[in-house]
């Protein structure tokens, strides 16, 4: 009969660098693998990841992969001359145990090889939150949170001036020790709290915090001297306290116009009323003319002139109108006294002539008649308005 070497019936003897690889997600992992054979044929590999129903992930004839690979390997597989696998870029859904199967045609025995693959994505900055930095003394359940934003699969740790602590009876660790509960408040407290975060691939460490504890009997003296002093303060600032005289001038100052304007105020509006002519019922009932009195100002100026010269009673100042003189055949009777309107001129008008119509119940002058002298016709005027001055009053 026949005998084969010895070499070739051992088959194919496959090793690896490291049974456990730890990737990080979104970078490449590398399942290193080593074959001998005393074949020079191309290797059959087959990678697989272990599940309830084993996955085939690829196979391949030396480097060479043969069929069509899943969808999500898609892209991301190689296989390389030694048999071993690149996954690029990491999926979380990439972890777990890979096995590998080398094969050649002529030997006997297939080799077998299983490595285990973790993905994790790495711890961020870790922060201790607390309620509070400051703490009474015997309060209870005083909490501290260790919070970090990402990280898969993490480990905390508590630290107390920088050593690790544990449940005791005041201090309660959560089941995954993310929270650290001080059940009874002690002044043995008062110190610096840190937390400490792993995962396989990265770690962290907060900040320290620092936790300060009171003594009620201290809080309650700090309290009462603040009050005390406050108190105090208040009493001497009210005591003490009075208006300036600066400040009592200037308020007498803004308030002494406003009561002199009142008064100028009063006193020009009883002066207004005063001046302002009365009309009786025959007045408004029978208007025959319209006169405008001259200001007081001029009146007085020209009274000099007025005596100075004649007065003669049938002459009118130009601009103004009169009653007419009565016939020479009719005997004569009571003077008849004419309905006048009074008009105030504004007050310092300049001196000027102005010239009105006569109503409808007067007789017009003719065009040819002489001009007559102004100051005949202010003293006619004036003898008139102190007539109407007696009936009124009458």
């Amino acid at each position: 009969c026949l005998s084969l070497p010895q070499g070739l019936l051992a088959g194919v003897n496959i090793t690896s660098p490291t049974p456990l690889v730890r990737g990080t997600a979104g970078k490449a992992a590398l399942l290193s693998v080593r074959y001998a054979s005393a074949s020079a044929d191309k290797p059959v590999v087959k990678w697989q990841l272990k599940r309830d129903k084993p996955v085939t992930v690829v196979q391949s004839i030396g480097t060479e992969i043969i069929g069509n690979l899943r969808p999500d390997y898609r892209d991301r597989i190689r296989v390389l001359e030694n048999g071993s696998l690149l996954i690029s870029p990491l999926q979380l859904a990439d972890e777990g145990a890979y096995e590998v199967e080398v094969s050649i045609t002529d030997d006997t025995f297939t080799g077998e090889k299983t490595i285990n693959l973790t993905v994790d994505i790495p711890i961020s900055k870790p922060q201790v939150l607390v309620a509070s930095s400051t703490v009474l003394e015997l309060s209870e359940f005083f909490t501290l949170n260790c919070s970090h934003e990402n990280g898969t699969k993490p480990t905390y740790t508590w630290l107390k001036d920088g050593r690790p602590l544990s449940n005791d009876s005041r201090l309660l660790l959560s089941p995954d020790q993310k929270i650290l509960t001080i059940t009874r408040v002690l002044m043995a407290d008062d110190d610096v709290y840190s937390c400490l975060v792993e995962n396989p691939i990265s770690h962290g460490r907060s900040v320290p915090v620092k936790l300060t504890v009171y003594r009620r009997s201290s809080l309650y003296i700090i309290l009462s001297t603040g009050g005390i002093f406050l108190l105090v303060t208040l009493v001497t600032v009210c005591a003490c306290w009075k208006p300036s005289k600066k400040y009592g001038e200037k308020r007498q100052a803004e308030t002494q116009p406003t009561s002199d304007y009142t008064e100028q105020d009063e006193e020009r509006l009883k002066h207004d009323a005063e001046g302002i002519p009365r009309s009786g019922e025959h007045e408004r009932k029978n208007p025959v003319a319209l006169y405008i009195l001259k200001d007081k100002v001029r009146a007085s100026s020209t009274k000099a002139e007025e005596d100075s010269l004649p007065e003669p009673r049938g002459t009118v100042e130009p601009g103004y109108t009169s009653s007419p003189v009565p016939a020479a055949g009719r005997s004569p009777g009571p003077v008849g006294r004419s309905t006048r309107r009074y008009h105030r001129s504004p007050a310092r008008s300049p001196a000027s002539t102005r010239t009105h119509r006569s109503p409808p119940g007067s007789p017009a002058r003719s065009r040819g008649a002489p001009r007559l002298l102004r100051t005949a016709g202010v003293h006619v005027i004036r003898e008139q308005e102190e007539a109407n001055a007696v009936e009124i009053s009458a």
